[in-house]
């Protein structure tokens, strides 16, 4: 009998036939190679279900699976984690890119660093070429030892990429996993983050695809994205804008119920979460500002960060 592969990647997919083979490339040809990847199709219309097949047929290491109906895309992220077997997990996203050696790295720094729960690196936007267009600076104290700091700092800062880090395992299952309520990804995030430390590389390995096809699915109001990410959310009656954002700020309240924390720890972060409520209730007197960033010189190519060709 095989042993599980110590890392599980899953990548949840819908109509992504545009990047997703550049993005199988870059996660198989990682240096690290001991993982599985978990691939689950949402009823896709297009080309995606050929392109996992000709690469399911190709490497071992993937397992494809076809969702019968659009199933939303906070239960298919949560499916293909509840399909991991690995002591590590890590999400993917169709269309991104990563260095070769994003997962090693990730891994040592988790091995080195038991206390830690997650590991990433510093975020890059490349554009629908692959093309690198900006660096971004990483805003977040998720390396303190304090979870209230940790958690002060996911509240009231913005940045990170942490949802696609690779975390252990057993810290994930002790979280809600993804909701479908207003800024769901943070609240996960958030919630890793109060079980322990994040590890950033200090390196550009992890490209975040910035192209015209997601600004065509960027969808423009609470509801319709809660509906994207769950398609029960579209239900108004069942599913009105208020509970979209209660939900968001109970999601931090049980979050911290859940986690393993001092009561005198549990108290600074329901503080702090009263003082970000209190602010966010107050109108704001000019536009938030964007995350720092730094330009790429020299631009890159998509194949000079992931180092590999497209297969044929």
């Amino acid at each position: 009998m095989n042993a599980a592969p110590r890392l599980s990647i899953g990548l949840a997919v819908y109509n992504g036939e545009n990047y997703l083979a550049e993005s199988l490339d870059a996660l198989l040809g990682q240096s690290y190679e001991d993982f599985e990847l978990i691939i689950s199709d949402n009823a896709s219309t297009d080309g995606t279900a050929d392109i996992c097949h000709q690469y399911e047929d190709q490497d071992c290491r993937i397992r494809y699976i076809r969702q019968q109906r659009n199933i939303g895309l906070a239960p298919n992220h949560n499916f293909v984690f509840n399909q991991a077997s690995g002591e590590l997990f890590k999400w993917a996203s169709h269309d991104d890119l990563y260095a070769p050696d994003l997962l090693q790295r990730c891994v040592d720094a988790l091995d080195e660093n038991p206390h830690v729960v997650l590991a990433h690196s510093w975020t890059a936007i490349v554009d629908g070429s692959g093309t690198v267009t900006k660096k971004l600076e990483y805003p977040l104290t998720t390396a303190s030892l304090r979870a209230p700091e940790r958690f002060r700092s996911m509240l009231f800062a913005d940045g990170g990429d942490d949802v696609y880090g690779v975390v252990r395992t057993n810290i994930l299952r002790r979280t809600a996993l993804h909701g479908s309520h207003h800024h769901a990804d943070r609240t996960i995030t958030t919630e890793i983050a109060l079980h322990g430390p994040f590890h950033q590389v200090q390196d550009w390995l992890y490209f975040r695809r910035d192209h015209p096809e997601r600004e065509e699915r960027a969808c423009p109001t609470v509801r319709t994205r809660c509906a994207n990410m769950d398609p029960r959310r579209a239900d108004r009656l069942r599913h009105p804008a208020v509970r979209l954002y209660g939900e968001y700020i109970l999601a931090y309240v049980a979050a911290i119920r859940r986690a393993p924390l001092s009561s005198a720890d549990r108290r600074e972060c329901y503080r702090y979460l009263a003082q970000w409520a209190t602010s966010r209730a107050r109108p704001r007197r000019a536009p938030h500002a964007e995350a720092p960033v730094f330009r790429a010189q020299p631009v890159m190519s998509a194949d000079t960060v992931t180092g590999q060709k497209r297969r044929p």
